[in-house]
């Protein structure tokens, strides 16, 4: 855990080369965004043009550590109906961003950094950040570097302590995925590493969780869609390397914002100590939490999605 969260949050490192981008499915609903990183990277994003009504901000939607911007196809279309525009992120290395031939640069600190560059590229001064687990991450990492930039945030499943036990979880199985035959096979697969945290899913459900998750580089072949190379984090920490204390980050967010805290009732990531702690910190945060789902919540779960309703309904 020590070297996880250390190599998460260490500094970026050398310039890298793009990678091209297929085109936007025909009916998809949302427009393709591209832009370049800092460092060179092509990097990818969802843009679901907001209903027509009174102005709003825009909503930017960050993805966990091996998951992409399909994780928000249902409810970015749902919140772009109430009228904000949506931005669903690849972040590098998963999805149709490019991969970094340099793993190290696989950090919140980089990460927030592309953000910011996509908000310049597109035109977007401020916003309300949704970010499921490193999501959550890379949002209180931005609210410390770029703090002008969030008017509020909905954390999904993570805060400023993570439990032991669902990172050794995470760690038995990121970067270590064999590609599969079929959408059968990646189905039941994705069953086996995912069951604990949702139970009632049925075998429908499966299907489009592995969809989400996996992608066809050709036929009978399917791969995890994210680069491998992420998983080197998890590599065992070396003696004496101190954990970092996150809570600045967390308080740096938390400070005159409107926040909601979304947590599973089962996480194995999120404890209720440290929800309770943020909660106790930041009085005006709301909660929610999904009973028998554990980590993370898809966010089409409807407690879940009538909280975000009505937190956007209420926030800037």
């Amino acid at each position: 855990m020590r070297r996880f969260l250390a190599q998460m949050f260490g500094p970026p490192q050398a310039p890298q080369a793009p990678a091209a981008t297929p085109p936007t499915p025909a009916g998809a609903g949302y427009a393709q965004r591209t832009w370049s990183s800092s460092d060179g990277l092509d990097l990818w994003a969802r843009d679901y043009g907001g209903a027509d009504g009174p102005a709003r901000l825009p909503v930017i939607c960050l993805h966990g550590l091996t998951r992409n911007s399909r994780d928000f196809e249902d409810a970015a279309p749902a919140i772009a109906a109430t009228g904000r525009r949506v931005l669903a992120l690849d972040v590098r290395g998963r999805g149709r961003s490019a991969y970094d031939p340099n793993p190290i640069n696989y950090n919140p600190a980089v990460y927030a950094g592309d953000v910011a560059s996509l908000m310049a590229e597109a035109g977007v001064a401020r916003a309300i950040f949704l970010g499921t687990s490193m999501g959550g991450l890379i949002t209180m990492t931005l609210a410390t570097l770029r703090p002008d930039l969030i008017a509020g945030a909905i954390l999904n499943d993570i805060g400023p302590e993570i439990a032991t036990e669902g990172l050794t979880r995470i760690g038995s199985y990121v970067g270590s995925g064999e590609p599969a035959a079929s959408w059968a096979e990646a189905a039941e697969r994705t069953r086996v590493i995912n069951g604990s945290a949702q139970p009632h899913f049925t075998e429908a459900d499966w299907d489009r969780f592995a969809r989400r998750t996996w992608r066809e580089v050709e036929p009978g072949k399917l791969v995890l869609d994210y680069d491998p190379a992420i998983a080197q984090a998890f590599a065992a920490a070396p003696a004496g390397t101190p954990s970092p204390d996150l809570w600045p980050l967390f308080m740096a967010l938390a400070i005159n914002r409107p926040m909601l805290l979304v947590r599973g009732g089962a996480s194995d990531l999120l404890a209720e100590g440290t929800a309770a702690r943020m909660q106790a910190l930041a009085p005006q945060m709301r909660r929610v939490d999904i009973e028998g789902v554990g980590h993370a919540p898809t966010l089409d779960e409807p407690a879940a999605r009538q909280a975000i309703t009505d937190f956007l309904a209420d926030a800037p």
